[in-house]
This record gives C-alpha cells, sequence and structure tokens, in this order.
C-alpha cells in the first residue's frame, strides 16, 4: 500500500509540531497583547474598562471550559491510539461522534449564558454592567467546541496546521475587530465598551469554526482512502458505545480543563464582593464601589495578560505531548515516551526561566510601555511572575498525566488548590489594606500546590528520566545572570534615551546575553541542534 500524505503527516517529527504550535501562539498571544493595550488606553476605557472586560471574559472561559477547552485533547489522545494501531475508521468515527456531542452541548450553555447574563451579574458577580458582556459572548459557545473538535482530530494524525492556523486567524481577526467595535462605542458607557471588545470574540470564533470546516473539506477526500485502504478490523462500536468511550476520558479532562480556570473564576466571582466589602466603611456610593473593584480587577488583568503570553507558549507543550506519549505507550516504547517528556521539560525551561527574570526587573518598564496612560501593577507583575516556572510545568504534567490516562489527577490537584484559593481570597481582600494583593498571593499558593501534587503523582506513575542540571540549574543561572545585566542596561540607557527606547534595547540586550551564557555554559548538545528542523541543516 502506498504511502499517503496522511500517514506522512503521521510520522512528522513531534519537535516540529511543538515549534509550529508555539509559533503560532506567540502570533496569537502578541496580538491578543496588542489590542488589549490599545483599547485599555482607549478614551472612557481605562482600568475600569478592563475590569469589566475582563469579568465578563472569565465568566465566559468557565462555560467555554465545560464545553470546549480539554476537547482537543481528549479527541488527539483517542485518535493517536487509533491510528497508531492502523485504524483510520474508528479514528473517524471518533471524530463524527464527538462532533455531535460537543456542538449539541455547546448549544445548550449558549442559551443558558445569554438567557442567564442578567441574573448571573446582578447576584453572582454584583456588576451589574457585565450582562452586556455575557451576551456578546454567548453564541461563541456554539461554534467553538465543533472547532475543538476538529483540531483535535488533526492533532492526533499527527498535524498540527489544523491548529495552529485556525488559531492565528482567529486572534487577527478578534484583534482587529476589538480595536474597531471599541473605538466605534467612544463616548458611551464603559461597561458598552467593554462588550463591544469582547463581541469580536464572538465574531472572531465563527470565522475560525467557517476556517476548520474547509480544511476538513479540502482533506475529506485523503481521509475516504485512507479509510478505504484500511488492512485491519476496525473496533466494532454503536454510536452510544462510542459517546460512552469519549465521555470516559473527556470528563475527568474536561473537569480539570474547568478547575483550571478555577483561579480566574475564583478571582473574576469574589474581587467585586470582596473589594466592595473592604471599602464599605471608606466608599458610601453603590456605583463608586462598584467601578472601584472593576479598576483594581483591571490592574490584576494587566498584569496576568504579561505574564500569560510565555504561559500560553508552554500551554503548546500540553497539546503537543497528549497524542506523543499515548502513542509512544500504545506501542509499549517507555523510551519514546520519556525522552519526549524530557524535551518538553527542557523546552519549558528555557523559555520561562528568562522571562520571569526580564519581568521582574523590568515590570515597571514593561507596564508603562504597554499601558501609558494606566501603567500601574508593577508590584502585582513582579509577585506573580514567582510563579512562572510552576505554572509553566504543571502544562507539561497535565500533558504527560493526560497521555498516561490518569485524567483525573489534575481535576484533583486542582481542585484543592481552588478551595484554598477561595478561602484565602475571601480572607485577604476584604482587609483594606491588602485588598487586590490577597488575589495574587492566593494566586501563588495555588500554583506551587498544584504543581507539587502533579509532580509526586507523575514520578509515582512513569519512570522519568531527566538532566536537571541541563534543564533546570543552566536556564535559571542564565537568567538570574541575564536579570542583573539587563537591569544595569535599563538604568544606563534611560540616561540617554525615553523609556520605550531603554526598555525594547535592553530586551534585546537580555536575549542576546541569555543565548550566550547557555552556549558558554555548552547546554546544547549536538543532538539537541540535530533535532531543531532549521538548525540541523547546518550541521
Amino acid at each position: 500500500m502506498g504511502k499517503s500524505k496522511l500517514k506522512s503527516e503521521n510520522n512528522t517529527s513531534f519537535l516540529k509540531n511543538i515549534l509550529m504550535l508555539m509559533f503560532s501562539q506567540v502570533v496569537v498571544k502578541v496580538l491578543g497583547l496588542v489590542y488589549k493595550v490599545i483599547i485599555v488606553d482607549v478614551e472612557g476605557f481605562g482600568n475600569t474598562g478592563n475590569g469589566y472586560y475582563a469579568t465578563g471574559y472569565q465568566i465566559y472561559m468557565v462555560l467555554l471550559a465545560i464545553s470546549s477547552i480539554g476537547i482537543p485533547n481528549v479527541i488527539s489522545k483517542l485518535v493517536s491510539e487509533r491510528t497508531v494501531k492502523g485504524d483510520f475508521i474508528g479514528a473517524h468515527r471518533i471524530f463524527k461522534a464527538s462532533l455531535c456531542l460537543f456542538t449539541g452541548f455547546g448549544f445548550f450553555l449558549f442559551l443558558l449564558l445569554f438567557f442567564g447574563a442578567d441574573l448571573i451579574a446582578n447576584n453572582l458577580l454584583h456588576a451589574s454592567g457585565v450582562k452586556y458582556t455575557l451576551m456578546v459572548l454567548a453564541p461563541a459557545l456554539c461554534f467553538v467546541p465543533a472547532s475543538a473538535v476538529m483540531r483535535g482530530y488533526f492533532a492526533g494524525l499527527g498535524s498540527m496546521k489544523a491548529s495552529s492556523n485556525s488559531q492565528i486567524v482567529e486572534q487577527f481577526f478578534n484583534c482587529v475587530l476589538s480595536i474597531g467595535f471599541v473605538y466605534a462605542c467612544v463616548g458611551k458607557d464603559t461597561a458598552i465598551m467593554a462588550a463591544a471588545g469582547n463581541l469580536s470574540t464572538t465574531c472572531a470564533c465563527i470565522i475560525a469554526c467557517s476556517y476548520l470546516v474547509l480544511f476538513y473539506r479540502k482533506r475529506r477526500g485523503e481521509i475516504k482512502n485512507e479509510c478505504a485502504s484500511q488492512e485491519i478490523a476496525t473496533e466494532k462500536s454503536t454510536r452510544k458505545q462510542l459517546i460512552l468511550i469519549i465521555l470516559s476520558v473527556s470528563i475527568p479532562i474536561t473537569l480539570s480543563s474547568l478547575v483550571s480556570t478555577a483561579n480566574s473564576a475564583i478571582d473574576t466571582v469574589t474581587v467585586s464582593r470582596c473589594v466592595q466589602n473592604a471599602f464599605s466603611a471608606i466608599i458610601s456610593d453603590a456605583s463608586a464601589l462598584e467601578e472601584k473593584a472593576m479598576e483594581l480587577y483591571g490592574i490584576l488583568q494587566k498584569a496576568e495578560i504579561v505574564t500569560h503570553l510565555p504561559l500560553a507558549v508552554s500551554a503548546t507543550l500540553c497539546t503537543a505531548i497528549v497524542p506523543a506519549v499515548s502513542s509512544a505507550l500504545a506501542k509499549n516504547n517507555k523510551g519514546e515516551a520519556n525522552s519526549k517528556i524530557a524535551s518538553c521539560v527542557f523546552i519549558s525551561s528555557l523559555l520561562i526561566f528568562p522571562c520571569m527574570s526580564g519581568f521582574i526587573v523590568l515590570a515597571s518598564p514593561i507596564l508603562h510601555l504597554l499601558y501609558p496612560s494606566v501603567p500601574e501593577g508593577s508590584l502585582i507583575l513582579q509577585l506573580l511572575c514567582i510563579i512562572l516556572p510552576f505554572s509553566s510545568l504543571t502544562y507539561v504534567l497535565n500533558g504527560i498525566l493526560y497521555g498516561i490516562g490518569k485524567q483525573h489527577v489534575p481535576a484533583i490537584a486542582l481542585t484543592i488548590g481552588s478551595v484554598i484559593k477561595l478561602g484565602l481570597n475571601v480572607w485577604l481582600m476584604s482587609i483594606p489594606q491588602i485588598n487586590i494583593y490577597g488575589a495574587v498571593i492566593s494566586t501563588i499558593i495555588y500554583q506551587t500546590l498544584v504543581f507539587i501534587i502533579e509532580t509526586i503523582v507523575v514520578y509515582k506513575s512513569i519512570e522519568v528520566r531527566l538532566d536537571y542540571i541541563k534543564c533546570f540549574a543552566k536556564p535559571a543561572f542564565a537568567s538570574a545572570v541575564m536579570g542583573g545585566i539587563v537591569l544595569g542596561a535599563y538604568k544606563l540607557i534611560t540616561l540617554i534615551c525615553p523609556n520605550t527606547l531603554a526598555t525594547l534595547c535592553s530586551i534585546a540586550i537580555g536575549a542576546v546575553i541569555y543565548v550566550v551564557i547557555l552556549m558558554v555554559l555548552k547546554t546544547f548538545t549536538k543532538e539537541d541542534i540535530k533535532t531543531i528542523p532549521i538548525l540541523k541543516k547546518f550541521m
């Protein structure tokens, strides 16, 4: 039997898929940062508008987690387990059953959010203006699950093009439309401007889903040929049995995805109520209290947006490692599984340590660069950077646990962390002197605890062999030295240049210094360089 295009893509190198996903995530997050920076500086929006924007969006994200966030990992795991055995018909049946199941569930959540927007805004969030944001986001829940299933299906076949390209398309339109919609509403109420900014999300989701449908239709002929030429018997399962199989895997992963949004969701639900309680003795007007709460939450969200850029890149490692580990273990190849785990941990450390160091030493300059009219939040950003390594590696741990069939562990770990965070939020933010910093402190404790629990379970479940000096010590040392040099460079450059130029030059200097130190420390082996598609041509 001739080797088809699908099989060729199924043999695409693991690292090439990671690099493709990382590139797309960098583009996606840069575009996301661009439009969020621009709209915050629009007249009448500011920190308060950012608070309304983020509050409504986080409620939407909770429902999104229920309907679709963990679904690509579910589908890619189930599909990869079948394609590695040559069962392409079974893989396609999983795809069709999943599409019906999750799209229908997404429609139900759309109805729930749209018609319950007023109730959620007033009774749960204590911020009546958020209802407009919830209503414009609701229709997106009909399209995102379908997109998630298609991304997972092609990831399971070994192709990351569907995921990377559709995410770039989605964020491009989100960026352009968000800026346009917010500017079109200048002069209107801040809550209306925030809703206009979020309307772009729904429009972009519809466009991305349309792209994926076209992508699938283009590949449908290849999929049919692959199924027609299948040489083994497919699994004889009814539609109901397939749905039960999908649910048995998806429920634990979806719970993990749902609880993983708990950090932001808990802040969303508690910030307004707790901050208003904390300042009730100081501010008597109800609308002023709500505005104060939204302002503080907007400041927190600005800092989190900055830290989400490197974390989004780390999240791609989870997407890539699930089918990789599942396939390796399905072939009983523990060495291959360990090799891919080690690669993901190494890449995660290389990326996250310099980001942590750079954000800590340049927190204030970065916020002044991004939000010149509302630059508050440097201390919050510095504190959040403490947990960047833990947060980044947790994505890798989640991917490993999903791949080895322990989908329930992240859900349990995140639930334990969420309960502790909720209690700390209510206690700390109700103290006027601490206010929004209570959410930051609880996040640090929450993420550290989740990391510890998942690490223990992974090491007890699968043999993981890591070079700790290479994976952690060298990147951490290089980042620390880089941070000191960057801080000194910034202080010198600001003597002759404005903040924008000084910040950009300092970041560029830091990147060069970091790479040089890594090379001096001989962090990369010849084998590492050969695995990089672009660099191996020069070997």
